[in-house]
């Protein structure tokens, strides 16, 4: 039963951005500015496509759920510069490229631990935020799908839950703060251009050498093997 739950909050949550694409797509304003794009049947022929073109890599997950794995690295090696939490591999890509090339929000893992001990309790941030409110309230509104009011209340309700131990909405506000830094620097196109090359430039201890040589070490217990001279036949 928990399995079918996730699958069908998964396919509520593709569905909320496919609506999201309808609005933002036809808005007059906003269309020609941005776009909502959501890539079906995610791969790697895909991604080989999409990780060169991306400008900015959002890894946003909570610190300390260690959800940030190795999609990161690509993208940061592709020259995307990174705005993320201090999770999982984006800690080691914010000291490789450097602090001032890494857009940093949210929570740190203590400060999560912390806030779940003592209570966490999203409503005063949905009381304290006009935008968080202004987000929350869309989806409990059905301003995505007015034919269907209800359809996304269950995201309204999840957010807003008292200790739900993602805490969405305490990150909120440092992640917008976040975007708009992030716009500064893109508005400046010599800047945007000097901290992508460092970025591909200072990825270069993220390889494969370097990983198998780690798992080698640390978790196999196995030495390295010489390459075998090469037999000269007379």
């Amino acid at each position: 039963m928990a399995g079918t739950a996730a699958i069908s909050r998964a396919k509520s949550i593709i569905n909320l951005i496919l609506r999201l694409a309808r609005v933002v797509n036809a808005d007059k304003k906003a269309s020609d500015w941005i776009k909502v794009v959501f890539t079906a049947d995610y791969r790697v022929s895909l991604a080989e496509k999409l990780i060169p073109a991306a400008d900015v890599s959002e890894q946003i997950s909570t610190a300390g759920t260690e959800a940030s794995g190795t999609g990161n690295m690509k993208f940061s090696l592709n020259g995307a510069l990174t705005i993320g939490t201090l999770d999982g591999a984006n800690i080691e890509i914010r000291e490789a490229v450097g602090p001032e090339n890494f857009h940093l929000f949210g929570l740190t893992t203590p400060e999560v631990t912390t806030l779940l001990r003592d209570g966490y309790d999203p409503w005063v941030y949905h009381a304290r935020h006009a935008e968080i409110r202004r987000v929350l309230d869309a989806l409990s509104a059905g301003r995505f799908t007015p034919e269907a009011p209800e359809t996304f209340h269950w995201i309204f309700e999840k957010m807003l839950a008292r200790g739900e131990r993602y805490l969405h909405l305490a990150d909120f506000m440092a992640y917008v703060e976040a975007q708009e830094r992030l716009g500064l620097d893109y508005a400046r196109p010599s800047v945007w251009a000097r901290k992508a090359i460092l970025n591909t430039a200072r990825m270069g201890p993220f390889s494969s050498d370097r990983t198998i040589r780690e798992y080698a070490r640390d978790i196999w217990n196995i030495k390295s093997v010489p390459p075998r001279q090469a037999v000269t036949r007379p």
